[in-house]
């Protein structure tokens, strides 16, 4: 759930590990979405399966969000079995894939009853996309600020209190949400806009049907108590 006060100056947007920044190709992002910690993981995952000497290895992804002031953490977790022998591409494309599906997922739940009554970030405008950033700054471009255009703070403050809050604002694509200048068109309106080139050049894996990737028959929900001691799987 982003707040007015995440908004920073988009300078900081390469060296920042959380906030919120406006820019002109991708709309707000949301740079804690936008670190790629989660593909890294994944992506290592995939090296360590890679290397060994089954047949079959199963890569976990989740993701989740906290409340209660951090003493509970929930989410959706899944998993896939990958067929030894991925080429490098292929490995990529899965990852992608398997982040897409899953921040769909997560999206939905939260947006779900109970979770809307906390929080409005079910599908919020700049979530998709930011994810889908994080991916391409670990498998292509690290720092990708410069051809994004973030704004200053103060420009992307007139954005947010012009337009209202972005969890206002639902976006289920991972194509970038637009809010253009309100000075320069107060009548304007947030539209689709199209995704940089380097963030369309990998295709998620959908050849399901090959027995080379295995997917769950069901997608889990957890809950993490406390700071991580405890977890419940529905």
């Amino acid at each position: 759930m982003s707040k007015r006060s995440e908004i920073i100056d988009g300078i900081y947007a390469p060296s920042r590990p959380k906030g919120l920044v406006y820019t002109e190709v991708l709309g707000w992002v949301d740079l804690g979405h936008a670190q790629g910690t989660d593909i890294r993981n994944l992506l290592s995952q995939i090296t360590q399966g890679e290397s060994s000497t089954k047949e079959f290895y199963d890569l976990r992804y989740s993701q989740g969000m906290s409340g209660l002031l951090g003493q509970v953490r929930t989410g959706k977790v899944m998993i896939w079995r990958i067929r030894r022998g991925r080429p490098y591409w292929e490995q990529k494309s899965i990852a992608l894939a398997m982040m897409m599906h899953m921040a769909r997922k997560f999206e939905a739940f939260q947006g779900n009853f109970p979770n809307n009554l906390v929080t409005d970030s079910g599908f919020s405008g700049e979530d998709l996309v930011s994810d889908l950033l994080g991916f391409y700054r670990v498998v292509s471009v690290q720092n990708p600020f410069s051809m994004l255009r973030p704004v200053s703070k103060e420009e992307a403050l007139k954005r947010w209190d012009h337009y209202g809050k972005i969890g206002s604002w639902k976006n289920e694509t991972f194509q970038p949400l637009l809010f253009p200048d309100p000075a320069k068109n107060p009548h304007a309106r947030p539209y689709n806009g199209i995704l940089p080139p380097f963030m369309r050049t990998i295709v998620p894996y959908n050849d399901f049907l090959s027995g080379n990737v295995i997917l769950p028959r069901h997608n889990k929900t957890f809950v993490i108590l406390g700071k991580g001691n405890g977890r419940m799987g529905l």
